[in-house]
């Protein structure tokens, strides 16, 4: 489930409230308090055989008892008495329940089970369960306070959920006084049901909600959560923060990738890739909420800070620096103007520096003039109290300018009493304000992080150079052979075979049975004429480093190559008896002058399944730590900001006499190591350590990868759905031309304005609505970077002879151009889905939009879609005649007579 009934948690039309109590300082009776005293305009029901009345209001001895079927039900008994009540109220029509009650899964296997009795008793009836063990759920704007909070919430527009009550409460009772509201506020506790992905869901949607926090401790379901999470942060902001961040629960690994891939990390890159701001604090959390209260957008990272203290500015701007932000560089021209306005002695430059005897017109002279900066993204203005100058009157001035004005500025007044009455001005008129010079950048480093996620996830990707052709048959020769023998690792040798089909370059490598076979074949790998050098490892099922045991050996010439074998026999021998060994692999040292070694390889998390790590390599790779995490699927964009996430990536661009390493080779390596995994469900770890990188492209030294059996079918291993490949189809129209039918990639945002570029107003009006020329890129973005878990869009694929109708198009004649394209978005609960379908002027009448339609149809019934729906305009008789021939039912809109709803139902 997802949203299904949560309306009736957050918007319930009545309440019962069970184990309501009057004994003081019970959660019953301070539940009940809330529920009545929060202006809940609906019948609350307690219940309690024995009491006659709870807060004036007459009870009821049990849920059969009940005048009204409660649309929630608050339950605050004994956990043994959970599932029957939640089984009576399913059975009277109640659709959603929050169980206060501690001592469920919490508690061990008894608890386990009695919460499983809990869901069991819920599932036939569709009733919808936060909790166990939680501290309730409010919804201000609704009346509705379902929580044993001490503080009653106000109402405003921001949402937070959290797995803590104590987070909750700790929350409201830092808001109240500052005057910030919420929409809603859940504690989601043991989230045997409902849990983020539903609530993210749920938030996404509601108009009421401007932002969401989330207080996370652990994940229930990855992919769940994904698709929400990324769907919600393309619709607001969400900020997160996350608990647990030490690794010393993590299971121990048998390869460089899986020690260097921590649980605290894989949450991080998850939080990155759905666009979320992650914070490190709850201060943090709190300054976030302040923050984003008072609806502060920014644009870029550039900070203009305007003091009366110069040693204050200083301390802002190391922490700007330190954070990553760049003060802003002033204009010749506004430093003119400021020359005309202040003192001879202010500091001429950013931060700037307005003396400490700064009255509020000075305050406002400076600040009229940076807010005319447009290399500016934001002002911070600082305070410091003195005896000659009125900090009050400076707040005051700075309200008075700003007034009608929507420029992003923070204020900074230090101090205690002197500030008090500064803090609650900018408080009032939705200015954020901070106690300390660090606070204050921290939170513009927010906004800065923030805006860059969301950047991220508009961003369009290159395309892949080549669209790199793999072999998959090729690698699952050696794949299989080792499941076969009951094998974990597979051989340097194997690994390498496997990296070779899917276009990794690797060092050529031989293998040999005996340190005989190992000359021998070091004498066929020498290159005559040359210097040339070996490398000679040893081959063992039981050995993943080598190193550690002696059982590497560089640089050898072909005629050291028996003795060092020999030697190396006996070292691993002594070292771990009983150790198979299978005899060695040779192979020419690479030869790739200023190459740098790093590390790209993949780890099977539990929660998120694949998880891939890029950094620098080399045998100190666990001891330097310099990586960077992400989810597959990558695309250029996903692996180059991979890349540059980490101290590495200075090295690679290159520096004095060493020319940039090819950082499109590497991001290439990212992409193809992610399509090897989303490929290969059997590899669990995957190494490649060195991969030497240079001017001249990629090489891969040493590989290994573990496998085990795949997941059974149907099983959800990544947290992101791949590109659904297997939906490719070429295909012929009436009139003979052929197309490739697929999913479309995030890579076609050219594709799609081309189209546009080539459609009619007038067809393009029938499809959106309203007349346009050109897409936004948001809206764009939107078409083309979707999440294949929850909603499909099909393009028809061809190369077009024409030229580009659109200036500026790096498209070219020949080239693949989209003539149609065909979605379907689902709700939530994969019950119902909208269409939208457009073929391009020139392709109608030819079958394209029809064949289009079939195959979106056929998509939708095996994703156990029920229903297909669209909203038609009456003059569209065209698209009206393809959903009559398709087999839509069509009924007025209501609201509207110029449009039509089609519907098509699965039987």
């Amino acid at each position: 489930m997802t949203i299904r009934n949560l309306h009736h948690l957050f918007r319930p039309s009545s309440i019962a409230l069970i184990g309501a109590s009057r004994r003081p300082h019970t959660v019953g009776a301070v539940v009940a308090r809330n529920l009545f005293a929060g202006g809940f305009d609906g019948p609350i029901m307690p219940v309690n055989p024995q009491e006659r009345s709870i807060e004036g209001v007459l009870t009821y001895p049990d849920v059969a008892s009940l005048p009204v079927v409660p649309d929630l039900a608050v339950i605050c008994t004994p956990p043994s008495t959970v599932p029957e009540l939640i089984r009576q109220l399913g059975e009277r029509g109640t659709k959603a329940a929050v169980v206060i009650t501690a001592g469920f899964a919490e508690m061990g296997e008894a608890g386990k089970a009695l919460q499983q009795q809990v869901l069991d008793a819920a599932k036939p009836h569709l009733l919808r369960v936060v909790g166990p063990n939680c501290l309730g759920v409010m919804a201000p704007g609704n009346g509705l306070n379902a929580s044993f909070v001490h503080v009653p919430p106000l109402r405003g527009d921001i949402a937070l959920l959290a797995q803590s009550g104590a987070v909750v409460t700790s929350v409201v009772d830092w808001a109240t006084p500052r005057g910030i509201g919420f929409s809603h506020l859940v504690s989601l506790g043991g989230m045997a049901d409902v849990d983020f992905g539903d609530l993210l869901d749920f938030m996404a949607q509601d108009g009421h909600t401007r932002a969401i926090l989330l207080y996370v401790e652990a994940i229930a379901h990855a992919r769940k959560f994904m698709s929400a999470a990324r769907a919600a942060s393309r619709s607001k902001p969400v900020i997160v923060i996350k608990a647990g961040r030490s690794d010393e629960a993590a299971r121990a690994a048998s390869s460089h990738t899986g020690s260097l891939a921590g649980a605290d990390a894989i949450y991080d890159a998850a939080f990155r890739r759905a666009g979320m701001l992650r914070v490190g604090e709850l201060s943090e959390l709190f300054d976030a909420v302040e923050t984003l209260a008072t609806g502060v957008q920014i644009k870029g990272d550039r900070l203009a800070i305007l003091t009366n203290g110069g040693g204050m500015g200083v301390l802002a701007t190391d922490s700007l620096i330190e954070q990553g932000g760049r003060l802003a560089q002033l204009s010749p021209e506004a430093i003119a103007k400021l020359d005309n306005l202040l003192p001879p002695t202010w500091s001429h430059g950013n931060p700037i520096d307005v003396l400490g005897d700064a009255n509020g017109k000075r305050y406002a002279d400076a600040l009229s003039v940076l807010l005319e900066e447009k290399d500016c993204d934001a002002i911070l203005v600082m305070n410091c109290p003195t005896a000659v100058a009125d900090s009050g009157e400076a707040a005051r001035a700075v309200i008075d300018t700003l007034r009608g004005k929507r420029f992003p500025v923070l204020a900074n007044w230090l101090g205690e009493g002197a500030a008090v009455e500064a803090r609650r001005l900018f408080a009032a008129n939705r200015i954020p304000s901070y106690q300390t010079p660090d606070e204050a950048i921290r939170a513009f480093m927010h906004l800065v992080r923030y805006r860059r996620n969301q950047e991220e996830l508009m961003e369009v990707p290159s395309t892949v150079p080549d669209q790199f052709v793999y072999d998959g048959v090729a690698a699952r020769i050696p794949i299989e052979q080792a499941l076969a023998e009951g094998r974990a690792w597979l051989s340097e040798y194997e690994a390498k075979q496997v990296l070779r089909a899917y276009g990794i370059p690797v060092v050529e490598t031989v293998t040999a049975a005996t340190p005989e076979e190992a000359e021998a074949a070091a004498r066929r790998l020498a290159v005559p004429g040359r210097n040339s050098r070996l490398a000679l490892k040893i081959l063992s099922p039981d050995i993943t480093h080598k190193s550690d045991l002696g059982g590497v050996a560089l640089n050898l010439a072909p005629d050291e190559v028996r003795l060092e074998a020999e030697a190396m026999l006996a070292r691993i021998r002594a070292a771990a008896p009983g150790t198979r060994i299978e005899g060695f692999t040779v192979q020419q040292m690479a030869h790739m002058p200023g190459a740098v070694e790093l590390i790209v390889g993949m780890a099977d998390d539990r929660l998120f399944g694949p998880v891939l790590v890029f950094g620098q390599g080399g045998t100190e790779v666990e001891v330097v730590q310099d990586k960077a995490l992400a989810l597959p699927p990558l695309n250029m964009n996903l692996a180059r900001d991979m890349m540059a996430r980490t101290r590495v990536h200075k090295l690679l661009q290159g520096y004095r006499h060493r020319p940039p390493a090819d950082l499109t080779a590497i991001a290439l390596t990212l992409n193809k190591v992610s399509q090897l995994v989303i490929d290969f469900p059997e590899i669990q770890e995957l190494d490649i350590n060195p991969l030497y990188a240079g001017a001249d492209g990629v090489m891969a030294l040493d590989a290994r990868i573990r496998v085990a059996p795949p997941p059974e079918p149907g099983a959800v291993r990544l947290a992101i759905r791949a590109y659904p490949k297997r939906l490719e189809q070429h295909v012929k129209i009436h009139d003979g031309r052929e197309f490739l039918i697929r999913p479309i990639r995030p890579e076609d945002e050219p594709l799609i304005h081309d189209m546009i570029a080539r459609t009619a107003i007038e067809d393009i009006r029938l499809r959106f609505f309203a007349p346009m020329r050109r897409l936004s890129r948001a809206m764009a973005a939107r078409l083309t970077q979707i999440d294949y878990d929850r909603e499909m869009a099909l393009v028809a694929i061809a190369p077009d002879p024409a030229p580009p109708p659109a200036e500026g198009s790096d498209l070219r004649p020949g080239d693949e151009a989209i003539f149609g394209t065909v979605r379907i978005t689902a709700d939530p609960d994969n019950e119902k889905a909208e269409y939208a379908v457009l073929v391009r002027s020139d392709m109608k009448g030819k079958g394209l939009g029809y064949l289009l339609m079939t195959r979106i149809l056929d998509y939708a019934r095996t994703r156990g879609i029920r229903e297909v729906f669209g909203e038609v305009l009456r003059e569209n008789v065209t698209m009206l005649q393809m959903c009559r021939d398709l087999g839509f039912k069509q009924t007025d809109y209501p609201d509207d007579p110029g449009i039509v709803e089609v519907h098509y139902t699965f039987g």
